[in-house]
């Protein structure tokens, strides 16, 4: 699929002046997740980092419980969009149908009907034993995050999802138009690499909404730091499942939200 990488456009001001812009574009493009020869979910997102996408995808939406249950892995790039396929070798075909019927009753505004209600008020997997991060660590990386979203520097337009150290080392870092596209890539680039969450915390540019924690949680992360406001709902799962979540990280302030 083709679409515009850059267009020259005419800023208009107050004063009614205008003047010439050139301005790249975030890229943004329908990403067809397959699993099993399943189709489970189109999702719009930058068309990099395909195999962590569909690793990290698998593993934060409980299709897969371990990296190594994600196999054959396998892009093609089609004139409308991307497809990813994998294979889910622990997963049986009988129970990802099921999921892909139960996925069809979502709406654009969220999901819809008793099963998926059920579904999301599911306790999470408690988070395992951890220290609590020094402050000093979250501003250092907040610090340092910016050179490593190369994307976001040239659009504007893009969110990040990092892995952090104990020391506040930025270690991996994934960047997509989507804030829950970011942070699968970061889970399946960091599950394919063999990186342990363990330590250290995620660090994210999103708004902090209730799937961001579950990902987090479902990833094996102990604490989680967003830019942005946590919803009500993000703080109640993070309590409940043990994740220590701090949100509004600022360069001179951050808020502890949970544990």
């Amino acid at each position: 699929m083709t679409t515009p990488t850059a267009l020259t456009l005419t800023a208009l001001r107050p004063d009614g002046s205008t003047r010439t812009v050139d301005r790249p574009f975030a890229p943004e493009i329908p990403v067809a997740l397959e699993y099993n020869g399943l189709s489970y979910a189109v999702m719009m997102a930058s068309p990099t980092d395909l195999e962590d996408f569909i690793t990290g995808f698998a593993l934060t939406e409980g299709l897969a419980p371990r990296v190594e249950d994600v196999t054959g892995i396998d892009l093609a790039e089609t004139d409308l969009g991307w497809i990813a396929r994998a294979t889910i070798t622990s997963l049986a075909l009988e129970k990802l149908q099921e999921r892909v019927r139960s996925r069809v009753a979502e709406s654009s505004c969220g999901l819809c009907g008793i099963d998926n209600l059920e579904a999301v008020a599911r306790p999470l997997p408690p988070v395992a034993a951890h220290t609590p991060i020094d402050p000093a660590v979250i501003f250092r990386a907040l610090e340092a995050l910016r050179e490593h979203q190369p994307g976001n520097r040239a659009t504007g337009g893009m969110h990040a999802a990092a892995y952090v150290d104990s020391a506040g080392e930025i270690v991996t870092v994934r960047e997509d138009v989507g804030r829950h596209n970011a942070l699968d890539k970061l889970v399946g680039a960091m599950a394919r690499s063999g990186q342990s969450m363990a330590g250290g915390f995620i660090l994210s540019t999103a708004r902090c909404s209730y799937e961001i924690v579950e990902k987090a949680v479902r990833a094996g992360a102990t604490s989680l730091v967003t830019i942005s406001v946590p919803t009500s709902m993000a703080a109640a799962r993070a309590e409940a499942a043990g994740l220590s979540l701090f949100a509004l990280a600022r360069p001179d302030e951050v808020l502890k939200v949970a544990t």
